[in-house]
């Protein structure tokens, strides 16, 4: 006998499926109760916050738009947006080039490929507050190595940490010796690009420059706009380095390694979250802090729609385009 159409499943297969779904979501629980409790609580609660008065002593006491109305007279947080992207726009550039240069250096080497790589890969496994400390006593001045060096030729060094002027830079120069992870992400990319491409490319006449320019980095954009966003975010997000640079630039550290000079020289590192941190826990308006963590949880989140978009055209490019 045929099936008659619409006839509904039998009971013990309805039983069947609803077991099934009862054991995938037991085993999706535990992410499920994590992301509520650490990730949909927290960012629920601090857009409520944002709209109130709250010093994380008294109750919290509504004031409306008051927080965000704020931000436009704030003369300190102009300087924090300053600063932030100074960082946005100088450290994902040096980043992504960097990472870029150190890959396609490492993915021509013929042998010890493995010990360089994980040469270069190894600093970013370095915890941000020691790589801030080592840095801070390598480009030390009146004694620190590179002083020493540039002394030999004559060179006065900067102050680097303690120089408004050369603080930031300091500090991006921290954030390239920790880019390991960005360049091993590269690299996997310039190692899978098809040997055929280049084989074509050379037939035609390209040389290795324009094999490098014409099929590598077509091939490998998805990847390096991915490595451009996410060097967006780290730098929006911005946070262990300044504090550490700035606090021990400053000399007024204490024994736990913090310091009232936040900022420090001249709030050149006083990046938007330092600046938020200053208010939520160190001047206790927590309102404030919160209305600045919700501005910057939308523009970190409206980079990542950006990506994902980039990421799907490029995507539909790859396999003939919506008309394919």
């Amino acid at each position: 006998m045929t099936a008659t159409l619409g006839a509904r499943p039998a009971p013990g297969r309805g039983r069947a499926r609803a077991r099934h779904r009862l054991a995938v979501l037991g085993f999706m629980a535990p992410a499920i109760i994590g992301f509520v409790l650490f990730f949909g609580y927290p960012l629920v609660a601090t857009v409520i916050f944002s709209f109130t008065k709250y010093d994380l002593i008294n109750a919290p006491e509504f004031n409306g738009l008051a927080n965000y109305e704020f931000m436009f007279k704030d003369p300190l947080l102009t300087k924090a947006i300053t600063n932030t992207l100074w960082f946005v726009v100088v450290l994902t550039i040096a980043r992504t080039v960097f990472a870029l240069g150190v890959a396609s250096v490492i993915a021509r080497l013929k042998s010890g490929v493995g010990l360089i790589r994980t040469l270069c890969y190894l600093p970013s496994l370095a915890p941000p507050v020691a790589a801030t400390l080592v840095f801070f006593m390598v480009l030390r001045p009146n004694g620190g190595p590179v002083d020493s060096i540039l002394g030999w030729f004559g060179v006065d060094s900067p102050l680097w940490f303690s120089d408004p002027a050369w603080a930031k830079p300091g500090i991006t120069a921290i954030m390239l010796w920790i880019s390991g992870d960005l360049m091993i992400i590269i690299l996997a990319a310039i190692l899978d690009v098809p040997q055929e491409q280049y084989e074509a490319a050379e037939l035609d006449g390209a040389g290795p420059i324009r094999r490098w320019w014409h099929v590598t980095l077509p091939t490998i954009s998805p990847v390096l706009l991915f490595g451009i966003v996410n060097s967006v975010i780290l730098a929006l997000q911005l946070f262990t380095q300044a504090v550490v640079a700035g606090s021990a630039g400053s000399g007024a550290a204490d024994a736990t390694g913090s310091t009232k000079y936040l900022g420090y020289p001249d709030n050149s590192t006083l990046t938007f979250p330092v600046y938020l941190y200053t208010q939520g826990f160190r001047y206790f308006d927590m309102g404030y802090a919160a209305a600045m963590a919700t501005v910057l949880f939308i523009i970190s989140f409206a980079v990542t729609i950006v990506l994902v978009q980039r990421m799907r055209k490029n995507s539909s490019a790859e396999e003939g385009g919506p008309g394919a």
